[in-house]
């Protein structure tokens, strides 16, 4: 009986899944390696409104994909069932989901093996630590310190790991004596799956400024086209019309063409000319 029981159990969970994949246009996938229970808790708050968060066992994600047929495509997100995962439901962009992920990494304490998030450089200071076995750890580090006022002081900011780069135990127990936490914690997107059309990590991510940039300059780049070639949108008429007064206005003056907006200028040119003129008349042979 309690093998049933727990066989129903399954199904149930499974016909769950099933309608959460049909309900939504986006499954994503990240993998929970490194997160901490109240870092994914914390998380799910923040995405509550915007995407359904579960921790799913692979095989029942598996047999729950084999009751969306309908689904074009889904299948292929199954090799990246391994490991343990947590699996959002959404009708958000994929792009913006995986976004909303990276913003939410926290900084956390780093252990050995761990990789540096960003160049860490050790502020120059009190370390607040009393003399002792502490000196010869943060000289083993290359971190430079005298005694004053019977605390260690550190002598000089000091780049002790760059970014990307693999923070050793001894490092690690350092930084953690010192308060300094180098390593980004969070959920990290493995793939997503949009209506038919599946996402790696590697596509996911998206350097926001250096997508910006571009678009700025490319913009820059049409706007000046459509200038020299004349051609109108809402974006440049008023460009065009300016530069196409300019232009008509240097005509009408070159060849002393009188209206409103030019007999002023024309008077002025004339003036301009008939004293020239009457210097050079004056002029001895």
């Amino acid at each position: 009986m309690p093998s049933q029981q727990v066989l129903q159990e399954k199904i149930n969970e499974v016909e769950q899944i099933t309608q959460l994949i049909k309900k939504h246009k986006v499954i994503g996938i990240a993998s929970l390696q490194k997160v901490r229970a109240a870092q994914l808790q914390e998380l799910k708050k923040k995405l509550s409104d915007k995407a359904y968060m579960k921790v799913i066992k692979n095989t029942l994600m598996k047999l729950a994909i084999e009751n969306c047929k309908e689904k074009p495509e889904l299948k292929k997100i199954e090799e990246h069932l391994t490991g343990s995962n947590v699996y959002l439901m959404t009708d958000l962009n994929p792009f913006k989901l995986a976004l909303l992920l990276e913003r939410g990494k926290v900084r956390t304490t780093a252990k050995a093996g761990d990789i540096a998030a960003f160049d860490v450089i050790v502020p120059a200071g009190n370390t607040g630590q009393p003399p002792g076995p502490i000196i010869s750890q943060l000289n083993a580090v290359g971190l430079p310190t005298r005694i004053e006022a019977g605390s260690v002081w550190i002598n000089k900011d000091t780049l002790v790991v760059r970014k990307g780069e693999v923070i050793s135990e001894r490092l690690a127990s350092v930084l953690s004596k010192l308060g300094i936490k180098p390593v980004e914690a969070g959920l990290l997107m493995k793939v997503a799956y949009d209506d038919g059309l599946v996402i790696t990590a590697e596509q996911l991510q998206i350097d926001i400024e250096s997508t910006k940039q571009t678009v700025e300059k490319s913009h820059a780049h049409a706007f000046a086209l459509s200038i020299t070639i004349a051609y109108p949108t809402k974006e440049n008429m008023m460009t065009l019309l300016q530069l196409a007064h300019q232009k008509a206005y240097a005509l009408s003056i070159n060849a002393a063409v009188p209206t409103k907006d030019t007999i002023a200028d024309l008077i002025r040119k004339a003036h301009a000319e008939m004293l020239s003129l009457g210097k050079k008349a004056n002029q001895p042979v």
